[in-house]
């Protein structure tokens, strides 16, 4: 239901790749074994054999390492080839060891800046190449120097694929990002403008109160210190921002828009409670305005991703530390196993630059849960 869960559940993934990877290295590793016994004999499998598990382990326990487990993968490769040529082994690397390879290869390519993932490609192109010299054919390529050969070519086009699309994730994550950081400014520009007018309007308006009657000139300067303190609190929260003054600045939707929103929601997808408290004036609008996102985007990922959910239960309150959002459906467990997508690293960009936290995850028995929590700025002492 909260990060945790999320942690817990790629660390679940995780170890499930790691064993699924293990278990077919011991059966490349063991047909590797029988075919090499049948042929050359058993004793002549034991030096690749224990080659090929050290280049396994070192892919099985990679973890975030990509760097050093690749090159003394491929400078164990290069050390097997020529020891085999030496000693009249069987030719070397072996299937087990190709596997390995790859994979070390693949998470290189994936993980790595562009000079040294071409670097280990390279090197791994080169112990194909090895091994096809230290065969010294008759004609053509060897039945070992295939292998190698299209467990390189895997290891380019899987790490080169994964590195793409992870490119492009990342390149949509940050519009995302800073679309969500544009608007949220754009917004605390607005309040911040409509603050300072306010001010300008009540010191002209004090200055001529001030001149007949100096003693009700102090209701004028309260208003300005309250507008002043309001204005510096938005403008604290927008620094790091951007704004882009081109374009047309959004209405501030607030807590009090909720109902036509949830409505709208409910006339084409399930029922909707709302429970919102009646007092919210003393709420920053960018605090207001969030409010509303969090529900937005929530009620929009229930009708992307929960057709079968029933009701939708939507609850705002304020308690400490600030201004609490929990948006709840129940749907089935199947249809809240995973909800990520763009919009939620919008939602979560919103919140985070407001100082606020934001967990999402699945219920404990069904359907899946939004929770956001926003802080209140304390109001400047007079």
């Amino acid at each position: 239901m909260n990060s945790a869960h999320d942690g817990w559940s790629r660390g679940l993934t995780a170890a499930a790749s790691t064993a699924g990877l293990g278990v077919v290295l011991l059966a490349a590793i063991g047909v590797e074994a029988v075919a090499v016994a049948q042929s050359w004999g058993a004793r002549y499998w034991l030096f690749g054999g224990a080659a090929a598990v050290v280049v396994g382990l070192l892919a099985l326990l990679r973890g975030r390492q990509r760097l050093w487990p690749a090159l003394a993968g491929v400078t164990i490769a290069a050390g097997t080839i020529l020891t085999a040529r030496v000693a009249g082994l069987p030719a070397e690397p072996g299937p087990a060891m190709a596997l390995a390879l790859s994979v070390l290869l693949g998470s290189a390519l994936r993980a790595l800046p562009p000079v040294p993932a071409g670097a280990l490609a390279a090197a791994g192109l080169a112990v194909v190449a090895g091994t096809q010299l230290a065969a010294r054919p008759a004609a053509g390529p060897t039945a070992v120097t295939t292998i190698n050969g299209a467990a390189w070519l895997a290891a380019v086009a899987v790490g080169l694929s994964l590195r793409t699309l992870d490119s492009r994730a990342a390149a949509t994550a940050e519009k995302v990002r800073h679309e969500e950081r544009l608007e949220l400014a754009r917004e605390l520009h607005d309040v911040v403008a409509h603050h300072i007018t306010g001010m300008l309007i009540q010191a002209q308006a004090a200055r001529l109160v001030a001149r007949r009657s100096p003693e009700t000139a102090a209701d004028s300067l309260a208003g300005i210190e309250t507008a002043g303190a309001d204005a510096l609190a938005a403008m604290r929260r927008v620094v790091g921002l951007l704004r882009d003054i081109d374009d047309a600045a959004p209405a501030t939707p607030g807590p009090e828009q909720l109902g036509a929103l949830t409505a709208r929601f409910a006339r084409r997808g399930p029922a909707v409670r709302v429970c919102v408290p009646d007092d919210t004036a003393a709420w920053p609008a960018e605090v207001t305005s969030t409010v509303y996102r969090v529900v937005q985007e929530a009620l929009t990922n229930v009708s992307r991703h929960a057709t079968q959910a029933r009701s939708v239960s939507v609850t705002v309150a304020e308690e400490p530390p600030g201004v609490t959002v929990e948006v709840v459906d129940d749907a089935p467990v199947a249809a809240a196993r995973s909800r990520g997508g763009y919009g939620l690293i919008g939602m979560r960009e919103r919140v985070e630059a407001l100082g606020g936290t934001l967990r999402t995850g699945p219920g404990p028995q069904a359907g899946w849960t939004v929770h956001a929590t926003l802080p209140l700025p304390a109001r400047e002492p007079a």
